[in-house]
């Protein structure tokens, strides 16, 4: 069977591919990216589900506007200038099946073969995979712990033009890095100077532990004038509410927007009525703080508690920086004392010690750290973060007894 060339330019999902090895009994998977179910307002969504059907029950389960369940919209726009970004209008949104379909979305609009494409090292794999499907050629833009080196990032807009520049500000996935205010304004700053489209993802920006973040791009652009042209900002309630829902939106300049829903029109016709009429009637009901302000605790003490495993259980061995927010630690092996420095190597050995985590390098579009991993805190409790860092340090410390064997 002859296959579309395009799929030449992907692999699976490493991620997923990991799963397929957690099946041995009792293992301890830092692995995920997923939001602890624990946490879903169940209650909360079961009587917004209800509402929505009590309500107007052909809204809910009948087809809809592509462009989205207007409610939602409107509750979106709401809830986008909560946190700062009070002008966009419910119009200027499109609601997408998950965050993940505006990435396939600019995806379609945007890139042709060969274009270039700046994105993180290291950034989210989905993104990675779903741009080099389309074709992009990927440029990686160098990040510390105050997120993407504006400088470095001039630097590669000059020289590559890129079609886009796609960043996550705010916690990434997997650096959990955060843009620091002034460089999110230099962000904005490029994207006037050099015309280039700025993609904002931020499914994480409202879990932050205690002190909030810098505004989003979004809601700073204002404060740029013509910024707002050139930035696309990605929203999404499947981190902070429930990813069953598939709840996503888009914010774009209008002319995208109305190339992004003209290709979700080929895609899905509409994301689920009934997930959107229900998500509408939660965020309208006003129980979205109460559920942030429970998730946010709950995972700052995991937070807590894998760093300090972590620094007890590996020492010099590892190095990371505490996450403020979101759901990963995203860590640096130092090969100290002979230990494992190749974070491929070490997931080998963790699985046998039962406890799984994914290694950084997938994480890079090109010239991987080998030396990375990322553990995600979210779905384990603090009793399972403190075994399951344990038998990380077995399994570093196993690295360790084989290395001064073979050097005996």
């Amino acid at each position: 069977m002859a296959f579309a060339q395009r799929l030449d330019q992907i692999e699976t999902s490493a991620i997923r591919e990991l799963f397929k090895l957690l099946g041995k009994p009792g293992i301890i998977s830092f692995a995920g990216g997923f939001p602890d179910s624990a946490m879903f307002d169940v209650e909360g969504l079961r009587a917004a589900s209800e509402a929505a059907l009590r309500e107007d029950p052909g809204a809910a389960l009948q087809y809809g506007a592509t462009e989205g369940h207007q409610p939602l919209r409107e509750q979106l726009s709401a809830f986008m200038a909560a946190k700062g970004a009070q002008d966009v209008a419910p119009d200027q949104l499109i609601v997408t099946t998950g965050s993940q379909q505006a990435l396939d979305l600019l995806g379609k609009t945007l890139i042709d073969p060969g274009d270039k494409v700046i994105v993180e090292g290291p950034t989210f794999l989905a993104t990675i995979q779903c741009f080099r499907l389309y074709g992009a050629d990927l440029v990686s833009a160098p990040i510390d712990a105050q997120g993407v080196d504006t400088d470095r990032l001039e630097q590669l807009i000059e020289q590559h033009r890129p079609k886009l520049v796609y960043l996550i500000p705010t916690f990434g996935n997997p650096s959990g890095a955060t843009l620091s205010l002034a460089r999110r304004r230099r962000v904005l700053e490029l994207a006037v100077k050099y015309q280039t489209v700025i993609v904002e993802d931020d499914p994480y920006g409202d879990l932050y532990f205690g002190e909030a973040p810098p505004p989003s791009l979004l809601a700073l652009s204002r404060e740029v004038p013509g910024s707002r042209d050139w930035l696309v900002h990605c929203g999404s309630l499947s981190k902070v509410l429930a990813p069953g829902l598939r709840v996503g939106w888009l914010v774009a300049p209008p002319e995208l927007l109305a190339r992004a829903t003209m290709c979700k029109q080929f895609s899905d016709a509409h994301t689920s009525t009934f997930a959107q009429a229900t998500a509408a009637q939660y965020l309208q009901a006003g129980r979205m703080p109460a559920t942030l302000a429970r998730v946010r605790e709950v995972y700052a003490a995991r937070a807590q508690a894998m760093g300090e495993a972590l620094r007890s259980e590996l020492g010099a061995a590892i190095d990371f920086v505490q996450p403020r927010g979101g759901l990963f630690v995203w860590a640096r092996l130092t090969g100290a004392e002979g230990a494992v420095a190749d974070g491929r190597e070490l997931a080998r050995l963790a699985i046998e010690q039962g406890v799984a985590f994914v290694p950084g390098t997938p994480f890079f579009c090109s010239q991987p750290d080998h030396a990375t991993l990322r553990l995600s805190f979210a779905t384990a409790d603090v009793d399972r973060i403190g075994e399951g860092i344990a038998r990380l340090g077995q399994a570093v410390r196993a690295s360790q007894g084989a290395a001064a064997l073979q050097q005996a």
